[in-house]
């Protein structure tokens, strides 16, 4: 979805050394499959390689570096000194990008691994707009910067964080964060267990370690400015359908920025849809300071069905995910489609049997459109999930 939704480059894991676990991540089987799939809509594939492995798991890193060098990678994302080397001596083919793992903060660092033979430096997301201009200017040319301009923030430095093993063994430094950040804590007494006492920064709770998702959609142009080359989404287990809205939604602020115009409305509306904590912009113009509101998710929109198929009269194939049924009012939106809303008609089954509301997860079914749209476009509708308090 994100390829089709206009991304220029994805990035990806294996099954080994990638801080993306949980993530469905690709097996040596699927993984040429995916470079050759992106390969043939233009679009790059970088992989991330960015653990900080222990000297028992580097004996099996070039073996799995000859693979992705063999699998026609574009890219090896890596924080690590060490698989940095390894990478330019087994996945030749293959460009080394410094993770925004390595806390790249300073044009020094940033110069340091550009002569070591790094292509591109992926910036600590510590950075203000100012400080990434003069990194800019005080760095080669040559060197490519990159920078996270949308998704989850994290209350450490870099995500350099321990709170997730301490709790429960699950190492943020490998890609498995629990976020126990976001959790709601209280005191308990030692003579006293099971007894809880609300911890209360005033009225409404605490919020020592709370922080907002980040969202630079309305300052596209100003990241060009300052010379970012790349600007980057985080998607670690987000859905098909997060992964498709954002990136339609930056695929068009990019090239509005580039075309001098302003950002179409629409489009920054389109990041409203989809999961979320409330909007911040991160570092860029300044700490982003304390939140006083819980960080629990907010999602008022689900995708209830996917179009596989539509005629050039707007008669569609659809497969359900969600219920919803003739009358309600729905949204559609696609590769390069923009958003619209129409009424939903009477559909029919696979046999042509008059369908006013499908049940069954997956099933197939037909249904007039206003228009014709390309496959994988979604079918959602307003329907109010957010976590309560």
């Amino acid at each position: 979805m994100a390829v089709l939704y206009g991304a220029d480059a994805v990035y990806l894991a294996g099954e080994s050394f990638g801080m993306r676990s949980f993530a469905g991540n690709f097996s040596p089987e699927e993984l040429p499959r995916a470079v050759r799939f992106a390969h043939e809509q233009g679009v790059r594939v970088h992989v991330t390689v960015n653990t900080m492995p222990r000297s028992r798991e580097v004996d099996s890193l070039p073996a799995w570096l000859e693979l992705l060098n063999d699998a026609g990678v574009d890219a090896l994302i890596v924080a690590d000194l060490g698989v940095f080397t390894l990478a330019g001596q087994y996945a030749p083919r293959c460009e080394r990008h410094i993770s925004t793992q390595a806390s790249v903060a300073n044009y020094q660092a940033a110069a340091a691994w550009y002569g070591l033979g790094a292509k591109r430096v992926i910036l600590a997301r510590e950075l203000s707009l100012e400080e990434i201009r003069e990194i800019r200017a005080r760095t080669p040319k040559e060197l490519e910067l990159e920078a996270f301009v949308h998704g989850a923030m994290c209350v450490s430095y870099s995500g350099r964080c321990l709170l997730s093993n301490y709790m429960t063994g699950r190492d943020s430094n490998r890609g498995a964060c629990a976020q126990p950040c976001r959790y709601q804590y209280y005191l308990m007494e030692e003579k006293r267990p099971g007894e809880y006492f609300p911890v209360f920064e005033d009225g409404k709770g605490t919020y020592i370690m709370n922080s907002r998702d980040m969202c630079m959609i309305d300052h596209v142009a100003e990241l060009m400015d300052a010379g970012l080359d790349s600007l980057k989404i985080e998607g670690r287990a987000k859905s098909a359908y997060y992964a498709a809205i954002v990136t339609g939604a930056y695929r068009h602020a990019i090239d509005d920025a580039a075309a001098g115009r302003p950002l179409d409305p629409i489009w920054r509306r389109e990041v409203e849809r989809v999961s979320h904590r409330h909007y911040a912009t991160g570092f860029y113009y300044g700490p982003p300071g304390e939140y006083t509101d819980n960080a629990r998710y907010i999602r008022e929109w689900q995708v209830v069905a996917l179009i596989t198929s539509c005629d050039e009269h707007g008669l569609a194939t659809l497969t359900l995910r969600n219920k919803f049924c003739t009358g309600d009012t729905v949204e559609l939106v696609g590769p390069d489609v923009k958003p619209f809303a129409f009424e939903v008609p009477e559909m029919e089954d696979e046999e042509g049997t008059p369908l006013t509301h499908p049940k069954n997860p997956q099933m197939v079914f037909r249904m007039q459109l206003p228009r014709p749209v390309p496959a994988w476009s979604i079918l959602r509708i307003e329907r109010d999930l957010s976590a309560k308090s």
